[in-house]
């Protein structure tokens, strides 16, 4: 028997996403659902909306930052707080699939849209709350942001600058990699759980939560009966010349991560380094030559070293262009842009294409 065509082959098309959600892991998470083929409708307030709207970089039209988070979305102004405001949201809420908030624990009940009201409405819906530290606990109602909850997790002991302070991470790990990506995750998880029992369920996700198996090293060594360890000590934090970035002479990084024997004996063959070469001997021969003899020098070779690119060096890699990194675009402020990539395979999201990010309310009264 043939299968019947499909006009949205996209894995989640058809799926109704309310998003909540502000800043932003909750955006990226629907952006993935959105990439996937779900249909995600942002609510906002009214005059200002999503606060990251107001972020910079701003251009003609807004915030850059906001188009690449909201890109293919919808958006409903509403005042959460009107009296007719449940009764406006119900249509929506009864055929929703998924719903994502990012409030602290208790806003969504007083507002009359907390999961327990809603499931008797819709039990089939995967209400998914983000928060900095979980619907309970010591911490649940405490105000954070991503260094906030990276401080809590231990990460920020790991590494340490010259002057023994901790070192700013260069990117938002926790609202990403603790919140953003496990929210996903744990949706489609949920979705398929729905497919077998037809019930859907409350997704209770910590960024300080998602964050600790970032720090499985510094777990594993506390298994292994030894202290957490200092910063700069683990393996791959600095504790071994191994796996460090080298200032080469013209100011330029070398990421050297030769950790196995035959990427470090490449390496030393090519430094002219023996075997034996401690972090200091390392940095001084790294520092004698600059960028261009480093790349002249491990060209051709398995050594796992790179020169640390630039932003600009990054985004026009001839790499990345091969594999379409960019291809997909995102129309905003009347002109358009390469979108942000997505970690959504090809095959399971349309084809590169041009997507508005959303003005505010531009979904209508009516919706």
């Amino acid at each position: 028997m043939m299968t019947p065509p499909v006009s949205d082959p996209r894995p989640l098309a058809g799926l109704l996403v309310l998003d909540f959600s502000t800043l932003l892991p909750g955006p990226l998470a629907t952006l993935i659902l959105a990439e996937a083929g779900a249909e995600v409708i942002k609510i906002e307030r009214p005059g200002g909306g999503d606060d990251m709207r107001q972020f910079p970089p701003q251009t003609d039209g807004g915030s850059a930052a906001f188009a690449l988070l909201n890109r293919g979305k919808r958006s409903l102004a509403l005042d959460l707080k009107a009296a007719d405001a449940l009764d406006r949201l119900r249509p929506l809420l009864a055929r929703a699939d998924v719903l994502v908030e990012q409030f602290r624990p208790g806003v969504m009940d007083r507002l009359g849209l907390g999961h327990d009201a809603l499931a008797a409405l819709n039990p089939g819906l995967i209400y998914c709350s983000i928060t900095g530290y979980g619907q309970h606990g010591p911490r649940a109602s405490e105000a954070g942001h991503d260094l906030n909850f990276m401080a809590n997790s231990g990460l920020l002991g790991l590494v340490a600058g010259a002057d023994g302070a901790p070192v700013l991470p260069p990117a938002l790990v926790g609202d990403i990699g603790g919140g953003a990506y496990p929210a996903a995750i744990n949706i489609l998880l949920a979705l398929q759980a729905r497919a077998r029992t037809g019930r859907g369920c409350h997704l209770d996700i910590s960024m300080h939560d998602g964050l600790m198996p970032f720090a499985f090293a510094a777990l594993a060594e506390t298994i292994a009966g030894h202290p957490f360890p200092a910063a700069n000590t683990l393996l791959t934090h600095g504790g071994s010349p191994r796996y460090r970035l080298y200032r080469m002479a013209d100011g330029r990084f070398l990421a050297a991560a030769p950790l196995e024997d035959r990427f470090w004996r490449n390496f030393c063959d090519a430094a002219e380094l023996p075997e034996t070469a401690t972090g200091d001997d390392v940095a001084a021969r790294v520092a004698a030559h600059d960028s261009a003899e480093w790349r002249r020098r491990l060209a051709g070779r398995d050594t796992c070293c790179t020169i640390v690119a630039t932003p600009e060096e990054a985004a026009t890699d001839p790499h990345f262009a091969a594999r379409f990194l960019f291809a997909h675009r995102v129309r905003f402020a009347g002109r358009e842009f390469p979108a942000l990539p997505v970690p959504v395979d090809p095959q399971l999201r349309a084809r590169p294409g041009v997507l508005d990010s959303p003005a505010l309310g531009e979904a209508g009264p009516d919706f």
